[in-house]
């Protein structure tokens, strides 16, 4: 049965999104996981080419670096895509798995990176133009220019959230995708901010709680001059895993968030749940004749 479609509190909001992480874990694990494991692939690929301290920068290391940043695009491109479709069945009352939820996305991985990069390339447009105007003056013109700038920047990064699961779900440009996220933000923003917020602290409380040991132990063998080479090796190797791990178990939360906050405004703008009780409709009377 599909969920009930109707506005929801903030705190229902979250309730729901952790609810939807609880019910469908695996589901959201495996989505995230897939992807990410390549990603960790290449990370740890890149400890093989150069396992020792790297005196320079060689042009293999670069190389791999841009690489590496392809990758982690894609990967993140084809996580979010494959989170919004799972949890639009989920929310709508629908069966989901991994398989169905990366074809949902219609082999617009490629699009969904470009669409990522686009976003945050105009942020920092947004933010950099004024703050090195700034430091261009020096002094007092740096606070005048560069803090209008990161305000400037956050309300974009607020307005542009959910561009993702509006390009996944509505199947719309680069633009347009950017108009509806402002349109469907815009007086909710400060909604936005609060997922934002939690998540991030939820995201690096863990991953700090994972990586902290193996700095803490990494320094101690500096200290000490002890087997610094074998250590850094270690590290290199843990650090990897780790942030794979804390993707794949933190990772889903705020793309669920985001996903469900899309249902939620669209609920409230646009009587989504009208629509979806007419798309219903139609769907029930096609499939009885098949019946009979």
């Amino acid at each position: 049965m599909a969920s009930e479609l109707r506005p929801l509190g903030l705190g229902e909001l979250l309730d729901r999104t952790f609810f939807l992480y609880r019910k469908y874990f695996l589901l959201f694990a495996g989505i995230l996981a897939l992807p990410n494991l390549i990603l960790l692939a290449f990370q740890l690929a890149g400890v093989a080419i150069h396992p020792g301290r790297v005196a320079t920068f060689p042009l293999t290391t670069f190389i791999w670096t841009i690489a590496t940043a392809i990758v982690a695009l894609g990967v993140a491109a084809a996580a979010q895509g494959g989170t919004v479709i799972a949890v639009s069945s989920a929310h709508l009352g629908r069966s989901a798995s991994i398989s169905e939820s990366f074809a949902g996305m219609k082999g617009r991985i490629i699009y969904l990176a470009l669409l990522l990069i686009g976003t945050w390339v105009l942020i920092g447009l947004i933010v950099g133009i004024p703050t090195l105007i700034g430091f261009a003056f020096r002094g007092f013109w740096i606070a005048v220019f560069a803090i209008p700038g990161f305000i400037a920047g956050l309300f974009f990064v607020l307005s542009w959230a959910l561009t993702v699961p509006v390009a996944v779900l509505e199947d719309t440009s680069f633009f347009e995708s950017l108009r509806r996220s402002s349109d469907l933000t815009k007086g909710y923003r400060g909604r936005v901010f609060v997922i934002y917020f939690l998540f991030l602290v939820l995201f690096y409380t863990v991953i700090m709680a994972w990586e902290f040991p193996i700095l803490f132990v990494f320094g101690s063998a500096v200290k000490s001059h002890h087997n610094v080479d074998s250590m850094l090796l270690w590290t290199r190797i843990a650090i990897p895993i780790c942030t794979f791990l804390t993707s794949v178990l933190v990772g889903p939360l705020m793309t669920i968030g985001l996903s469900l906050l899309y249902y939620d405004l669209r609920v409230r703008k646009e009587a989504f749940d009208l629509q979806h009780m007419m798309a219903t409709l139609d769907d029930t009377d096609q499939t009885v004749p098949s019946s009979v």
